[in-house]
């Protein structure tokens, strides 16, 4: 069974940080893509990042570059999004998933698996 897991949601006013992490198990984490993508209240869901599977490439929405880096211990099972300069408009739930093809895909449907989502509230 495929489980991916995330943390480091909270609650920070504009201008702070927050890193994300997310482990997986159940899966050959070396062989998969993983992503970042973030879901708002009356908002479609958005991709936010992504990186291949050996690091090599990553992948952006245009809204976060310069601000969120995304990264990834093929060690530990584990994807990292280090979001800085938060913004109001980054308040959602974040959800990592992981994609087989490996290629740090932008499209939400490359991803065959997702995990539960954490919340990230950036409010003064």
């Amino acid at each position: 069974q495929v489980n991916l897991v995330e943390s480091g949601g909270g609650s920070v006013q504009p201008g702070g940080s927050l890193r994300l992490s997310c482990v997986a198990s159940g899966l050959d984490f070396g062989r998969y893509a993983m992503g970042w993508f973030r879901l708002a209240p009356g908002k479609e869901g958005e991709f936010v990042a992504a990186m291949s599977l050996n690091g090599g490439r990553t992948d952006y929405v245009d809204s976060v570059k310069g601000r969120f880096t995304v990264n990834r211990d093929n060690t530990k099972n584990t994807e990292f999004l280090q979001m800085n300069r938060l913004k109001s408009e980054d308040k959602s739930v974040y959800y990592c998933a992981a994609d087989c093809y490996g290629s740090a895909s932008p499209r939400l449907s490359a991803y065959e698996y997702w995990g539960q989502g954490t919340q990230v509230t950036v409010s003064s």
